[in-house]
């Protein structure tokens, strides 16, 4: 089965969940609440025409790399103009270069359903999004009128250059040099490697975003400056010049996203311009990587939703064994267990949809909000939200693949099924922009501590918020969930309040528990959702009351379930091997 967008999913969870409804005002006058259908199913219809047919021949082709450069597989350049020309890729840019200026969480739906059609496609226009932010947020004014309406329009296309062979996700010890030029531009000489379409030929411009390091620049992170590298040099009138010093010198061989080129990039003196201030690089970066953190969390939120819609499809198709009222071998779907696999793999996905999906109207709301209360609320809870919409969706989105390879059975481990496709593609998520175990000590480190901890508090406050209103109801459904959703939130209120006080005098126990500790702030705050959309959906009438409670239940009784018993796991799992290093590991 190919992948079809889940519009009405999607939907409700931009208005209920997420309540997209609040972003108004002069930021967002072209966007009211008539436009979220027409734009999803339009999107869908990309999504599913286009680009979910090129998913499994693209990952049998493979991106190639020629003499003159890189070659995507078959069909996607014309698919990649089919998504520019749609205005896909502006439309949640400024309008004052050329965007339509609508909210990045609408974006951030339609960046879902290329991940879910074909990630490999979707991480293009993930990383000019990327480029794009960082351009608007710190490049002068020569930089974005050169770059931003062809990055917008989806004519050229945007990476961004950090990673280095020695340097890894340490960025402070890379060594690219970037040398000072009497005409203000910079000759940047190193090489670049894991560079997400670095080259291809879907576009006849590439607009790198490069970490270098100037001649005097201070040693470590405080030394590296953010240049502007076009593939192709652009004149004065916006004309394509000279080809630049830079190329693919290699394609590194993955175990997923075949039809994405990871490129290897050398810079033998390409000209670049300094974007920012010198050797503020690292600032500059992390918007852009701030903005991809969400972005590959909604990566795993879209391979989640095309694994379920695969598993389910084949639970229908596959016969095996024998069931009450049915002759003959019954479709596995009329099994229990397939049932109880497919429910978790949808309860999970809606899950993580929401908080990706709440995360980006935190984020619309920290710029757009007309008050400036609410624009700090929105920005601690946006901030507190990145790390666990990034690492709990991706985790999300490999458990699930998993799943839906298990309920393939043996055909799952096939190459040639897309459940397989699936999972190989799913893995690289939880790495991307920083791995989940940095996006657990960003939560415990950083984020814990903001505003003297309100940001946590707020959202646990908020959850139990959301379990009054569901006993309220005095449904017999809702207040068991409720209870669930109360002693989960207790648990993560112990938790945070233990890792608080350990992050100030043990901090080596609290990043033990750190990772466990997003786990469990997933899993609440996911619940917290699930719950929410239960609520909302007891007005209607047709299937999505019962889809929603069902949801929000089995979420309850399976994930939430467990919350209490986890907190151990969190302020004394550490205990053990952090007392026995030397006995497990050799250190002394």
């Amino acid at each position: 089965m190919s992948y079809r967008a889940p519009v009405e999913d999607m939907a409700f969870a931009l208005r209920q969940l997420a309540g997209i409804g609040r972003l108004s005002g002069e930021h967002f006058e072209a966007f009211d609440d008539e436009l979220i259908d027409p734009i999803l199913e339009e999107a869908g219809k990309l999504a599913s025409d286009v680009l979910a047919p090129l998913n499994q021949t693209g990952d049998e082709q493979g991106a190639q790399l020629t003499g003159d450069g890189v070659v995507a597989p078959h069909g996607f350049a014309d698919a990649y103009r089919q998504f520019a020309e749609g205005g896909w890729m502006g439309l949640a840019a400024p309008v004052e270069w050329g965007g339509q200026g609508l909210p990045r969480t609408l974006s951030n739906a339609v960046l879902e359903m290329l991940h879910g059609s074909n990630m490999s496609f979707g991480l293009c226009p993930m990383l000019s999004a990327g480029a794009i932010e960082a351009l608007l947020a710190h490049g002068g004014e020569a930089e974005k009128k050169k770059y931003l309406p062809k990055l917008i329009s989806g004519e050229w296309t945007g990476t961004m250059n950090l990673t280095e062979p020695q340097a890894g996700s340490d960025v402070g010890a890379l060594k690219t040099k970037a040398v000072p030029q009497e005409d203000g531009s910079y000759k940047i000489s190193g090489q670049k490697i894991y560079i997400t379409w670095g080259d291809h030929d879907m576009t006849d411009n590439i607009i790198h975003l490069v970490l270098a390091r100037l001649p005097d620049a201070p040693e470590g992170s405080r030394g590296i400056s953010l240049f502007v590298v076009p593939k192709v040099m652009v004149n004065e009138d916006g004309s394509l010049g000279e080809r630049n010093a830079v190329q693919c010198i290699g394609l590194e061989k993955k175990i997923g996203i075949h039809a994405s080129p990871t490129c290897v990039m050398e810079y033998d003196g390409a000209t670049g311009w300094l974007v920012g201030e010198e050797n503020k690089g690292l600032a500059c970066m992390f918007t852009m990587m701030n903005a991809a953190r969400l972005n590959v969390g909604l990566e795993g939120v879209g391979v989640s939703e095309a694994a379920y819609q695969t598993a389910y499809a084949y639970a229908n198709e596959r016969k095996q064994g024998k069931v009450d009222g049915v002759d003959g071998p019954a479709p596995i779907l009329h099994h229990a267990d397939i049932r109880r696999t497919l429910t978790t793999m949808r309860a999970h996905t809606m899950a993580a949809r929401a908080i990706c999906y709440a995360c980006g109207v935190a984020a619309d709301l920290s710029d757009a909000a007309e008050d400036e209360a609410t624009r700090e609320a929105a920005r601690l809870r946006e901030e507190l939200l990145t790390p666990i919409a990034k690492a709990w969706s991706t985790d999300t989105g490999v458990e699930m693949a998993s799943l839906g390879v298990q309920i393939h059975g043996g055909m799952g481990f096939m190459n040639e099924t897309l459940a397989a496709q699936l999972y190989r593609d799913a893995r690289i998520a939880p790495i991307y922009e920083g791995t989940n175990g940095i996006q657990a000590i960003d939560l415990v480190g950083r984020k814990l501590s903001m505003a003297g901890g309100r940001a946590m508090s707020d959202m646990i406050d908020e959850v139990r918020e959301t379990a009054r209103a569901a006993r309220e109801t005095n449904d017999p459904q809702l207040g068991q969930i409720a209870d669930r959703l109360v002693a989960a939130a207790d648990a993560l209120g112990e938790a945070t309040d233990w890792m608080k006080a350990a992050m100030k005098d043990e901090r080596e126990k609290g990043l033990s528990g750190a990772t466990a500790y997003l786990e469990l702030a997933g899993d609440v705050i996911g619940g917290h959702f699930l719950t929410r959309g239960a609520l909302s959906a007891r007005a209607d009438n047709s299937a999505l009351r019962g889809r929603m409670t069902a949801l929000a239940g089995f979420f309850a009784e399976t994930s939430l379930a467990e919350a209490p018993g986890r907190v151990s796991g969190i302020t004394r799992g550490g205990d053990s091997f952090l007392a026995e290093s030397e006995a497990l590991f050799g250190l002394s």
